[in-house]
This record gives structure tokens, C-alpha cells and sequence, in this order.
């Protein structure tokens, strides 16, 4: 009864109007932040944290928690639409809502993804809700152990995520836990790989590298095939839209797993937005049916097992939030300060004392998702038929906003590097089906993996392996990545009849990025051998497994002629499909331009980057959008000036006042210093 009238008290004062308007406020502030990849709501929270001085605590937690729950959700419009993830949270959910645009299903996959939404924030506020009184012994147990195995649990995910490329997933998993080490080790202070640049001391920006491996690939495709990413839609806006709605609807009881799985692991400090929707999509894959020929071509599945996670989260990282002090994410961590703003003590008092209040923030997080998805349902008509545009009118716009989005990481010059570096590395292993999921989500959990090993060696010693939890995590990880082998064998007629296909070796071109990547592991185990031992344990033992895996994987590159195995009748798996899985990622089909002009307009659009990167070391960036903007509309297409002229001011103005004026960002040094003395000196008003 406590705590149905806490409930209830705290639904009274939230429908204050003050209140109301400031959570819609919120929402609306986070729609637009979720639009523009890379930034993410931190970076709103921070700016509004100022703002709640004044404010009661209802209000100030309506108005963060508004903009905290929905910028999940608006960061699918640009994933969905343009491959672009919005933020981290929203990588998976490019695998199928691109490939949905291009078949002019984008309002269904919109529509889809925002009930998706709004169910998994509802059903994520209603387990916090229920959680808070009871969740404080499950959390004590949790220890550096069970955070482990969970971190490693995700890693055994890229098994299912690498498609019918289970050994190129390991490899690339691996490559990514290497590169999550670069920089200052934490145990000992030895700087790992940093290249003797001060940038890399603090570890290799995920930002940039998301934005590289997973928008400019799309981008690049996009500007190959010169035209729009769909010719015509599939559906009305209102008919897509209704499509999507029913869609979620029926996969019910996906959304509810996913909604479970994004609760559940939210409440995990160190566990974020990035690897939890790998997770559901990864769950949805293994066990929905016909998941293995149908997800990452367009598979609505795809896109509502992500985006139910995403939003569950929010309800399950306030619980540790709340209950201990301890943020469930880097956006709680903001949320605290609004704690001490209003002198709120996180700890027993947030579920005795002062229980109206945390339901006060269940109910900001359900409203805010009601509030959000209705906003995103009234536009995404209008948001589907950006993907019927010219490729000359949504390029410019979205590689000028990748380029600021990318900037965010550190506000340093270095991150404009990484993210040219990883969009050339992520396009290359898109063309050679080398699975891009496996490398981020090593990047994200490599240092999670590390840190927690060591406490556990310290804390525990040789015991932490004996726990409960940690077994159990260990043996499904297990099984999990032993599982593609075993399917592999059994859908090729057995063990013998798999090995009667392996001949002579066949050098191909494609061998030469096996040679690139096992020779930059290479190279990073021989710079790593003379460190510290706490330093390098680590990076050797997971270098030495992906230079293992990678001999394997070559071996099979260059040997294996199925051509040579005698015909086998595979058994039919769950739910009777049969054949090999698919590549678990984007498909590329450029079979109407040649190998040569494929590469010839990839070079063109790297170039592009190449040369914004120029103006923009001796202009500064802010001038250097118009005359981009301008250049790549007149020379791919020549588009009018009628056309040409606006758009380039408008997105000028627009990034100024947003990006320069409200968020005060500190722009890369030029040559000529600032971003545009020059400009200031005939502009006074600037």
C-alpha cells in the first residue's frame, strides 16, 4: 500500500502544468539532440543541469529524464534512414532499417521502431517501478566477478553477429579489444600503442570510430550508386506507419524479452546503451525463426529487438542510480548532480523517505516515452520521404553534421583522423563481408574486460572463477561461440564430408586484407612484448588467440573449394529452414558498376572527406560548409542555385547557433587561427 500511494502521490504532482510542460520540453529537446549523430544526451543533460537550480526536484528530474529517455528513440530516424547512427545505442538497428529504406519501407520501419520504443520505456519503467524495493540485495552480489562474465558473455555474442563468418567475427572481436587497450594502462601507467601522440593517451574515442565504421561505409554506397536510397516508397505514410505500429504489436513477445534484456543489463554499471542493443539483436537473431537468412536484409525483427532494449534501459540504470549512488550510465552520473542540487541523498532514504520522488522519476520516464513516440509518430511521414531524395541533397548535409558529430569525442583534430581511418577500414570490410559488429562491440567491452579481470585476480584470487553467476555466464559464452562450428558441421554433412573440401591454395585479392590485419596484429604483439607484465598479459593472450583464429581463417580463405565436397543433403534446423546462414551485416550490391569504377567513386568520395578536412585546417569549419556544400552539389549533379544557395546557408546557420553559440564548442585550431578571424573581423555581429 506504501508504495501504490507513492505512486499515486507522485502522479499528482508530476500533472502539475509547470511540470508537464518542463517533461515535454525535455522530450522535445531530446528528439532533436537524438537527430544528430554523435552528439547524444549527455551533452543536453549537461546543459540543462544548470537550468534545474530553481526548479522543485519534480520538475528538474521531468525536465532531464525527459530528454534522457527519447534521445533513444529519435536516433533511429537517422539510422534508419541513412545508416548514420544518431548515438552508440542505435548501431544495431542500422542492420535492418537501412536495408527497409532502400525497399521503401522506411515509415514501417520508423513506425515500427518507435512502438518498439514506447513499449520498451513503458515496460522498462514499469519493472523499475516494481525493482526499487527489492533490488537492492541483487545488486550487493553483483561483484567485479559477475560484471566480467557478463562483459564476456557479450563478447561471445559476435558468434551469432558474424553471420556465416564466425571465425572473421572472433578475429575482428579481438582486433577491438586491442584497440580498446590503446592508451595509459590503468594498472601500471604504461602508455599502450599511443603512438607518442598525447591524443591516444586517454584511449582511442568510440565516437568517432562508430561514425566511421558504420556512416561512412552507407555514405560511401551512397554516392557509388549516385542516386537516392529508394526510389519510391513501398507504403503511404499513413499506411507504413500503421504496418510498423502492427508489427511491434505482433512480435509482442520479442519486445518483452528485449525489453528485459535492456532493463536488466541497464541496471549493470559499465554496461551501456552500445552493447545492449548488440545483445537483443543478437538474442533476436539466435532465436527468432528464420533469423539467419532474413536478418540484415530488411527483417523488421531487427529493427524492434534493438529499440525496445534501448529505451528499457533507461528505467533499469535510475534503479542503481537511486538505490546506491552508483550511476547505471554516464547520463546518470549527470542525474546525481541534480541530486545534490536539491538535497537528495541516493541510498535507503530515495525508497523510504523520499519514494514519491523516485516514482515521480518512473512516471517522467513513462510519460517522456509516450510523450516522445507520439512526437516521432505525427513527422516520420515526413521523415520516410527523405529517403526518396537525390543523393546530392542529403549527402552534404549528413557528412557536414558527421564531421561535428564526430568532434564531440575529444574536441581534438585526432578524432576527424580517426573517423576518415575507420570509414575507409569500415567500407573495406564491408566490400569483403567482414563482419563490423564483432570490432565495436570489442572496443566497447575490451577495457569493461580488463578492469574487472584484474579486481577479480586481486580481490578474489583464483576463486572468482568458482561463482555461481560466473560459471554460468562462462559456459553459455562457451557454447555460444563453439555453436556456428557445430551448425556449420552438421548443415555440411558431417565432419569428414566438410574436410573433403579443402585443396589447393588460391591466392585472391581479398587475401591481402587477411595479410593487413593479422600483420597489425603482428606488429602491436612485438611493441606490447617489452611492457610491463600486468601491462600485457592481457593484450597478449587476446593478440595471440586472433593471430591463432586468423591462421585458421586464412587457411580456410585460401583452401577451402566447396566445389571439391562431394554434394551433401544438409539437415533442416529450427523451425525446418535449411542452406547457410547470411552475412550478418549491410549488404553491398554494386553488380552494375565494375570492380574498377566501383573503387574509382569510393576514391571520389574519400577524397571529398579529404579535402573538407583540408578547408577546414586553414578556414576552420564553420566556413568551410557553404563552400562544401556548395562544390559537391554543383560538380556531382549540378543542382540549380535555387537549391544549391539555401541549403548551404541554412545548414550554416544552423550548425553556428547550435553547435557554436548553444553548445560553445571549442573548433579545431587552423592555420589561420580560430575558426574564422577573418570572418569576425568584416562580421562584428558574429
Amino acid at each position: 500500500m506504501d508504495m501504490l500511494n507513492a505512486a499515486g502521490g507522485a502522479f499528482v504532482m508530476l500533472m502539475d502544468p509547470f511540470r508537464i510542460f518542463m517533461l515535454f520540453t525535455g522530450v522535445f529537446l531530446g528528439l532533436i539532440i537524438g537527430l544528430l549523430p554523435g552528439i547524444g544526451g549527455l551533452v543536453g543533460l549537461a546543459l540543462l543541469l544548470p537550468f534545474t537550480f530553481s526548479m522543485d526536484a519534480y520538475a528538474a528530474f521531468a525536465l532531464l529524464l525527459g530528454l534522457g529517455a527519447v534521445t533513444s528513440t529519435a536516433d533511429t530516424i537517422p539510422a534508419v534512414l541513412f545508416g548514420v547512427p544518431g548515438t552508440s545505442g542505435s548501431q544495431a538497428t542500422v542492420l535492418d532499417g537501412l536495408p527497409m529504406s532502400k525497399k521503401g519501407e522506411a515509415g514501417r520501419a520508423l513506425a515500427a521502431a518507435y512502438t518498439a520504443s514506447l513499449m520498451g520505456g513503458v515496460f522498462g519503467a514499469f519493472l523499475m517501478a516494481l525493482a526499487l524495493p527489492m533490488i537492492r540485495p541483487v545488486i550487493l552480489f553483483i561483484g567485479s566477478p559477475e560484471l566480467l562474465a557478463l562483459a564476456v558473455f557479450g563478447i561471445s555474442s559476435v558468434a551469432v553477429l558474424s553471420g556465416s563468418a564466425p571465425l572473421r567475427g572472433l578475429i575482428a572481436a579481438c582486433f577491438g579489444i586491442l584497440l580498446a587497450m590503446i592508451g595509459s594502462d590503468p594498472q601500471t601507467g604504461t602508455l599502450r600503442w599511443t603512438l607518442d601522440t598525447l591524443y591516444l593517451w586517454e584511449g582511442l574515442p568510440l565516437v568517432p570510430a562508430v561514425l566511421g565504421l558504420f556512416a561512412l561505409p552507407e555514405l560511401c554506397d551512397l554516392a557509388i550508386q549516385r542516386t537516392s536510397i529508394t526510389k519510391d516508397l513501398k507504403f503511404n505514410p499513413r499506411e507504413g506507419m500503421l504496418q510498423g505500429a502492427k508489427d511491434a504489436v505482433r512480435h509482442w513477445w520479442l519486445v518483452l524479452r528485449c525489453s528485459w534484456i535492456g532493463a536488466g543489463f541497464g541496471a549493470v554499471p559499465g554496461i551501456g546503451s552500445s552493447v545492449i542493443d548488440w545483445l537483443a539483436y543478437g538474442h533476436a537473431a539466435r532465436t527468432e525463426k528464420g533469423a539467419d537468412k532474413t536478418f540484415g536484409t530488411g527483417d523488421v525483427r531487427g529493427v524492434i529487438a534493438p529499440e525496445s532494449a534501448n529505451n528499457a534501459k533507461e528505467g533499469g540504470s535510475l534503479v542503481p542510480t537511486i538505490v546506491f549512488g552508483v550511476p547505471g550510465s554516464a547520463g546518470m552520473a549527470i542525474l546525481l548532480g541534480a541530486f545534490m542540487i536539491h538535497g537528495l541523498v541516493p541510498g535507503p532514504d530515495m525508497i523510504t523517505k523520499n519514494l514519491q520522488v523516485s516514482y515521480a522519476m518512473v512516471w517522467s520516464i513513462a510519460l517522456a516515452n509516450i510523450f516522445g513516440a507520439g512526437l516521432c509518430f505525427a513527422f516520420s511521414g515526413y521523415f520516410a520521404k527523405l529517403a526518396t531524395l537525390r543523393y546530392t541533397l542529403i549527402l552534404p548535409i549528413i557528412m557536414s553534421i558527421t564531421y561535428v558529430g564526430a568532434f564531440q569525442a575529444s574536441r581534438n583534430w585526432g578524432d576527424l583522423y580517426v573517423l576518415l581511418m575507420f570509414g575507409l577500414f569500415g567500407w573495406t570490410m564491408k566490400q569483403l563481408k567482414w563482419p563490423r559488429p564483432p570490432l565495436i562491440l570489442g572496443m566497447i567491452l575490451g577495457s569493461i574486460i580488463e578492469r574487472y579481470l584484474f579486481i577479480s585476480i586481486q580481490r578474489y584470487g583464483v576463486e572468482w572463477f568458482m561463482r555461481p553467476v560466473v560459471i554460468f555466464f562462462f559456459a553459455i559464452s562457451f557454447i555460444a561461440i563453439l555453436r556456428p562450428f557445430l551448425q556449420d558441421v552438421r548443415t555440411q554433412g558431417g565432419l569428414r564430408n566438410m574436410l573433403r573440401g579443402y585443396g589447393r591454395p588460391t591466392f585472391k585479392p581479398s587475401t591481402l586484407f587477411y595479410i593487413f590485419i593479422l600483420g597489425l596484429m603482428t606488429l602491436m604483439l612485438i611493441d606490447a612484448s617489452s611492457w610491463n607484465f600486468s601491462a600485457k598479459v592481457v593484450p597478449m593472450v587476446v593478440g595471440s588467440l586472433g593471430l591463432f583464429l586468423g591462421a585458421i581463417s586464412l587457411f580456410n580463405h585460401l583452401t577451402f573449394r566447396p566445389e571439391l565436397r562431394p554434394q551433401a543433403v544438409p539437415r533442416p534446423g529450427r523451425g525446418g529452414e535449411t542452406g547457410p546462414r547470411l552475412h550478418m551485416d549491410l549488404q553491398t550490391d554494386h553488380s552494375t558498376l565494375s570492380v574498377r569504377e566501383t573503387i574509382r567513386r569510393a576514391s571520389v568520395f574519400f577524397a571529398w572527406l579529404v579535402g573538407f578536412m583540408a578547408s577546414m585546417s586553414v578556414i576552420g569549419l564553420i566556413p568551410t560548409v557553404p563552400l562544401f556544400v556548395t562544390a559537391f552539389m554543383r560538380y556531382e549533379n549540378k543542382e540549380p542555385w535555387r537549391i544549391v544557395a539555401p541549403m548551404a546557408i541554412l545548414l550554416t546557420i544552423f550548425i553556428y547557433f547550435v553547435f557554436d553559440q548553444a553548445l560553445t564548442i571549442p573548433w579545431p585550431p587552423t592555420y589561420l587561427g580560430g575558426w574564422a578571424p577573418w570572418l569576425r573581423d568584416y562580421i562584428p555581429s558574429l
